[in-house]
């Protein structure tokens, strides 16, 4: 069952892989309706293979399900897929009320990063620690993971709105942060370049050191070692001597990962931008130009509007009342709980600012984007960096 279920996930991802190329060419294409609507050939044979694709993907949930016993949604690699296929179910029906394509050629390249992402850790089937024993693990955790995916089609129209408002002619603030985006989204695709060399390379070093409850502990790297757990000993005889010691309440192994990622993303981002021989942003200008600007701040805004609330009962309310059942307490100032909550006011902020303050356009755009930066934040950084109550979700 858990072959069959792997074997799925694999053919749902080549199938977004193929969808996105479609959804390419449905913009190229001709129209032969409304020029927003995006319903030719190419567009038509995209929407099924993403359909196609999230079937298949549902059965890789399902069928994991069976084979673990629980919800697959324990661990950063369960979690990550759940959230891919969310991102992808969310967009499905998204574009049956709407009807564009354009939004599938921004949307499925984000979903597809975020499996490749969720690709690179731990795919064991391992029973549940005492803490995640719970009917509320999947009440929570899926819940807040489908208001998260609602909340990124927001992102990706914000981004379709920048893409096409933003003058690309000229060097500007808004053309800087905009790139900076772009290559933040690149960097994923960095850590699955690196990620996937050094274990090509069967890389591995192996560190003995003290804990923060003085116990004598073990990590192994399967990247070379540039920041190491505090006064850690090296064990491996060929592994690399860490260029810098962190504390115990941040992962060093996981911290590195995210320093070897950056500098994947940079070599990446350069590779592109030296083969482009222009902003990534200015390259994806020609695919939006027939696009309606107070069409997708719609979609962005409505998405919002949506996700919001669904968000709220899955990462606030459900789980102040896990956490209740489990810890005897409602909130904890746990970084996970933290940067939950700073999500939470941000988006309450969005609405406020869209509704009371008239922040629509471009300024609504750039707060969609920012949000899902936060968002973002918090599946990486805080997951695999920052020790709290929440680490288990790190491996």
């Amino acid at each position: 069952m858990a072959s069959l279920s792997s074997n799925l996930l694999f053919i749902a991802f080549i199938l977004y892989l193929i969808a996105t190329l479609f959804f390419g060419g449905s913009i190229k294409a001709k129209k032969t309706t409304d020029e927003n609507k995006g319903t030719n050939r190419w567009g038509k044979m995209a929407v099924l293979l993403t359909i196609g694709g999230f079937v298949s993907q549902l059965g890789y949930f399902i069928t994991r399900w069976i084979a673990a016993g629980h919800a697959p949604v324990s661990n950063m690699f369960e979690f990550t897929t759940f959230f891919g296929m969310a991102l992808v179910g969310a967009f499905i029906v998204i574009y049956f009320i709407y009807r564009t394509t354009l939004l599938g050629l921004f949307t499925m390249p984000v979903a597809i990063l975020v499996i490749a992402y969720a690709s690179m850790f731990p795919r064991d089937i391992t029973p549940l620690i005492p803490a995640l024993q719970s009917y509320w693990l999947q009440i929570h955790v899926t819940t807040a993971a489908i208001g998260e995916a609602i909340l990124a089609i927001s992102f990706a129209a914000g981004l379709i709105y920048l893409v096409k408002a933003i003058d690309q002619t000229k060097s500007s603030k808004r053309t800087f942060w905009l790139e900076v985006v772009m290559f933040a989204l690149v960097t994923v695709l960095g850590f699955v370049a690196v990620s996937t060399t050094f274990s090509a390379l069967s890389y591995h070093e192996k560190f003995t050191w003290i804990d923060k409850h003085d116990n004598e502990a073990t990590v192994e790297y399967t990247m070379p070692a540039l920041t190491g757990p505090h006064e850690g000993k090296l064990e491996t005889e060929t592994g690399l001597k860490p260029i810098i010691e962190v504390p115990a309440f941040i992962n060093a192994k996981k911290l590195n990962t995210v320093i070897w990622s950056l500098f994947g993303g940079i070599i990446l981002y350069c590779i592109i931008r030296l083969i482009l021989r222009k902003r990534i942003a200015a390259a994806l200008q020609p695919f939006v130009k027939n696009i309606k600007l107070d069409f997708v701040d719609e979609i962005s805004y409505r998405s919002v509007l949506i996700g919001f609330p669904v968000f709220t009962l899955g990462a606030l309310i459900f789980a102040m009342i896990w956490a209740q059942v489990a810890w005897s307490r409602f909130w904890g100032w746990d970084p996970k709980e933290v940067w939950a909550l700073i999500t939470w006011l941000f988006y309450a902020a969005f609405m406020h600012l869209r509704l009371s303050k008239g922040w629509h356009g471009e300024k609504s755009a750039w707060l969609a984007v920012i949000g899902f930066v936060i968002i973002m934040f918090n599946l990486v950084a805080v997951n695999l960096v920052i020790a709290g109550l929440h680490s288990y979700a790190g491996s």
